[in-house]
């Protein structure tokens, strides 16, 4: 499990450096947004990784793997605005945004660490296909939820299922990184 957290690292990494890039060039033109239109966008990503998967026919160039890191950003933008919140404005403080993202890609290696020992790194024996099924239920659950105005029964809460899709969306980077044995996302 060495390795997978390592692993994990490397990928939190990628995603964090375009992050931190896109940052500069837009501020944090997210802020803006509500949680619901963040679980859009993440719908958005995983239905087309879906559709590439289903057909093999791409008409835009940009890659699997680069939906794959737009879904750990948006999943972790989705954990900041639970916490703080929509704001119309977005000028905020580029030290404190980054150190929000650092504090929940933290909490979803720790979490990730603990399913991995409970469920054996079961995640390495799937197919990307499989995990990024999983990636949309977790997305359709979520959109459940916001149109419950969050109310669940017995359910886990929004946060858990961004937690989660970060953590599938990081395991199949992983697998990519393996495929390719040289991960490097191109065109972002």
């Amino acid at each position: 499990m060495l390795k997978t957290s390592v692993q994990f690292e490397k990928v939190i990494n990628e995603c964090r450096d375009l992050f931190s890039k896109k940052l500069k060039d837009y501020g944090a033109a997210w802020r803006v947004l509500r949680p619901s239109s963040i679980t859009d966008q993440i719908y958005i990503k995983v239905n087309r990784i879906r559709t590439l998967q289903m057909t093999d026919k791409k008409m835009v160039d940009e890659s699997e793997e680069e939906e794959f890191i737009a879904i750990v950003n948006y999943s972790i933008i989705g954990l900041i605005q639970l916490e703080k919140g929509l704001s119309n404005d977005f000028n905020e403080n580029t030290e404190e945004i980054l150190k929000l993202y650092d504090k929940y890609a933290k909490e979803a290696q720790a979490l990730m660490e603990r399913k991995n020992h409970d469920y054996g790194e079961a995640w390495r024996d799937m197919r990307i296909s499989s995990i990024t099924d999983l990636i949309y239920q977790k997305v359709l659950r979520t959109k459940q939820i916001e149109d419950n105005q969050g109310v669940t029964i017995i359910s886990e809460g929004l946060d858990a299922n961004y937690f989660d899709m970060l953590n599938y969306a990081v395991f199949c980077l992983i697998k990519f990184s393996e495929k390719i044995n040289n991960f490097e996302p191109k065109n972002i």
